[in-house]
């Protein structure tokens, strides 16, 4: 089955997302667990959580995608930065419990000048505790949760797949006991990567196996589809409309359909209202070779 969907508003709750979701064609969809620039979040509301498990296994919708508030930076500079980047991170998991099957996705953040080494060593020590936290909390840790791929602009760790395996082997080689079995995903954002400089558009298999060969694609759970508004390692993030940008319709029918990603959900992030979206979703549908 093609999982495609889109970032939707939760100020309307979980079944209002899938209600949405379910309108303009699509069976997964991602959202903010919070203002995307901060704060806090909502209340759980009981009811609404039940209406939405229900609602999404009648409509086979998922698996949903959380995505943590932009402002989240655990390799900040700062003791009160990586504070809340940490105590967000503990409570958003702990929220999560109450959708199983739920993805967690957060961007590792920026090392603000302290070098890429500190940088991953802070981002890895973090997700250590949260993990202990959240699973001294609920005695499980059942959210799986991605680092996502990034352009590279600034400080921002996680440019490379390199970066993305050194936070990840460093987290799990401290989880011990019954956190021992926990592991790490990864996002891949096509507009990332290629403003990071991974040509996807003229050698999506040699990307592929270099994704492989370096973080394994054992560990790729989920795909952010976007075009660029820019070329080939720009190292910026300007999402574009499918087929709008310097990446291409034909380049990113090529990623829905590779066999290695095919089966993974799709989630776009383009510069898009809700008919927008609708009109993608559509159009994302008539690429896809069944």
């Amino acid at each position: 089955m093609f999982k495609i969907g889109c970032h939707l508003s939760a100020s309307g709750g979980y079944t209002a997302m899938a209600q949405t979701a379910v309108s303009i064609g699509a069976n997964v969809f991602q959202f903010f667990t919070r203002n995307p620039r901060g704060g806090m979040a909502k209340p759980i509301d009981k009811k609404d959580v039940a209406d939405f498990l229900a609602y999404a296994e009648k409509n086979g919708i998922g698996p949903i995608l959380a995505h943590a508030p932009y402002t989240l930076n655990a390799a900040g500079a700062e003791q009160r930065v990586r504070d809340f980047a940490e105590m967000t991170f503990v409570d958003d998991l702990k929220r999560l419990e109450w959708t199983p099957g739920a993805m967690y996705n957060f961007h590792p953040g920026s090392h603000v000048g302290q070098g890429a080494e500190i940088g991953v060593e802070l981002v890895s020590s973090m997700l250590q505790r949260v993990f202990a936290a959240a699973f001294a909390a609920s005695g499980k840790v059942s959210t799986t949760v991605l680092l996502e791929t990034m352009a590279g602009k600034g400080s921002e760790l996680g440019r490379n797949f390199e970066e993305l395996k050194a936070i990840i082997d460093k987290t799990e080689a401290g989880l011990k006991g019954d956190l021992a079995g926990v592991r790490l995903g990864v996002c891949l954002d096509t507009c990332h990567v290629w403003d990071g400089g991974y040509d996807i558009a003229g050698d999506l298999d040699g990307v592929i196996k270099r994704f492989d060969d370096v973080v394994g694609l054992d560990r790729l759970k989920a795909i952010h589809l976007n075009d660029s508004m820019n070329p080939l390692a720009a190292h910026k993030d300007r999402h574009a409309k499918i087929g709008k940008g310097h990446i291409g319709a034909a380049a990113l029918s090529a990623v829905i359909n590779h066999p290695e990603l095919r089966d993974l959900p799709f989630y776009l992030e383009t510069p898009c209202d809700l008919q927008g979206y609708k009109e993608e979703i559509a159009m994302l549908k008539g690429m896809r070779k069944e």
